[in-house]
C-alpha cells in the first residue's frame, strides 16, 4: 500500500498514510464486530434461558446494540465530586486504547497484518498487560471503597492468570520456534501424520489449549470468573461510578478483549487462517483464510457465551486456587515436557 501512495507523496508521507489506512481498516470493523457480538451474546443467553432476547429494534433486533450506544452517547457524563477528575476520565480511555493496540500484530491471513514483527507474541503480552492499569486507576480515582475493592480483585485476577498464560505461550513458542504470530500459524500445518492443522490436535499441547481457553475467560472477567462484581456489595465493580460514554468505553474494551482472546485461541492452537484438515482432496484451501479465522473465532465466542450462561460464579478463593495451584504447575510442567520432547526428537539429543 505504501508503494501505491508513493505515486502522489514522498515515501515518509506514503508510509504514514498507508499505516493510518491500515489502522482504520482494522478499528472500524472491530467496533462493528463489538456491537454485533454484544447482540450475539444476548441472543445466545436468551436461547439457553428459553427467552427471545433483543427482537424489537431493527430486523430481528440487529440494531439493538446501536440503539444502546446512541443512548449512552446522549447521556451526561457524571464525575463524582470527590473523585480525581483527571485520572477518572483517563482510565476508560486507557482500557479502550489497550484493547485496540494489540490488534496491530494480529494476522488475519498470510501477509494480511498491520505490523508483522518478529516479536509479535511478546508485543501481545506487553500491550495486553497494560490493561491492569486502567482497572486500578478506575477503582482508585473513583474515591469509593467498593470500586477500589473491585479493582484490587480484578488486578490480582489479571496478574495471576497472566502468569499461567505466559508459561502456556512458552510451550507454543518452543514448538513453533518463533515469536512471530504468522510463523506460529504456519508451524501448525500438518500435525498428526500431516492430516490436521493446529497445535490443539497435538497431544502434548492440547492440555495447554484448554488451560489457555479457561485462562482467557478469567483474563477478560467472563463468567464464571467475573469477580470484579461481588454479590454482597451489590455494585457493578470498578466501573460503578462511571456513566455515559466513559462506561461505554469500559464495555467496548471488555468485548474488544473478548474478541482478541477468541482470535488468539484460534491463532495459537487451532491453525488460525489454515483449514482444519490438511488434505488436498477436499477444496479447503479455496476458502479464503480470513473466513477460516473468523469461523474459528465465532466458535470460541459461542463457547465463551455458553459458559457465561450456564456456569455459576466461582468464589474468589476458588478462582485464585485454580490459577496458582492448578494452572501454574500444569503450564510449567508443559514447558519441561515439551522442551524435553523437542530435545529428543527435533534436535536429536541423546540419539
Amino acid at each position: 500500500m505504501t508503494a501505491w501512495f508513493q505515486n502522489w507523496f514522498t515515501y515518509e508521507w506514503s508510509w504514514f498514510i498507508a499505516t493510518m489506512v491500515g489502522i482504520l481498516v482494522i478499528a472500524f470493523p472491530l467496533m462493528l464486530a463489538v456491537a454485533m457480538i454484544i447482540y450475539a451474546d444476548r441472543k445466545i443467553w436468551a436461547a439457553i434461558a428459553l427467552r427471545r432476547g433483543p427482537n424489537v429494534v431493527g430486523p430481528f433486533g440487529l440494531l439493538q446494540s446501536f440503539a444502546d450506544g446512541l443512548k449512552v452517547f446522549l447521556k451526561e457524563t457524571i464525575v463524582p465530586s470527590a473523585a480525581n477528575k483527571g485520572l477518572f476520565l483517563v482510565a476508560p480511555i486507557m482500557s479502550f486504547t489497550v484493547a485496540l493496540i494489540v490488534w496491530a500484530v494480529i494476522p488475519f491471513d498470510a501477509g494480511v497484518v498491520l505490523a508483522d514483527i518478529n516479536v509479535g507474541l511478546l508485543y501481545v503480552l506487553a500491550a495486553s498487560s497494560l490493561g491492569v492499569y486502567g482497572v486500578i486507576i478506575a477503582g482508585w480515582a473513583s474515591n469509593s471503597k467498593y470500586p477500589f475493592y473491585s479493582a484490587l480483585r480484578a488486578a490480582a485476577q489479571m496478574v495471576s492468570y497472566e502468569v499461567s498464560i505466559g508459561f502456556v505461550l512458552i510451550s507454543v513458542v518452543l514448538y513453533a520456534n518463533t515469536f512471530n504470530l504468522s510463523g506460529i500459524v504456519l508451524a501448525q500445518e500438518g500435525h498428526i501424520f500431516g492430516l490436521l492443522n493446529g497445535f490443539g490436535f497435538n497431544p502434548l499441547l492440547f492440555p495447554m489449549a484448554v488451560v489457555f481457553l479457561i485462562s482467557s475467560m478469567a483474563e477478560t472477567f467472563r463468567t464464571p470468573f467475573d469477580l470484579t462484581e461481588a454479590e454482597s456489595e451489590l455494585v457493578a465493580g470498578f466501573q460503578t461510578e462511571y456513566s455515559s460514554m466513559s462506561f461505554a468505553l469500559f464495555w467496548l474494551g471488555e468485548y474488544g478483549n473478548v474478541i482478541l482472546m477468541c482470535a488468539l485461541n484460534a491463532l495459537l492452537f487451532w491453525g488460525g487462517w489454515l483449514p482444519p484438515l490438511n488434505i488436498d482432496l477436499i477444496p479447503w484451501f479455496d476458502i479464503p483464510g480470513i473466513l477460516w479465522l473468523f469461523a474459528k473465532m465465532m466458535v470460541f465466542f459461542f463457547v465463551f457465551s455458553w459458559v457465561r450462561a450456564t456456569v455459576p460464579r466461582y468464589r474468589y478463593d476458588q478462582l485464585m486456587r485454580l490459577g496458582w495451584k492448578i494452572f501454574l504447575p500444569l503450564s510449567i510442567a508443559s514447558v519441561v515436557i515439551v522442551s524435553g520432547w523437542l530435545m529428543l526428537t527435533r534436535y536429536g539429543v541423546g540419539a
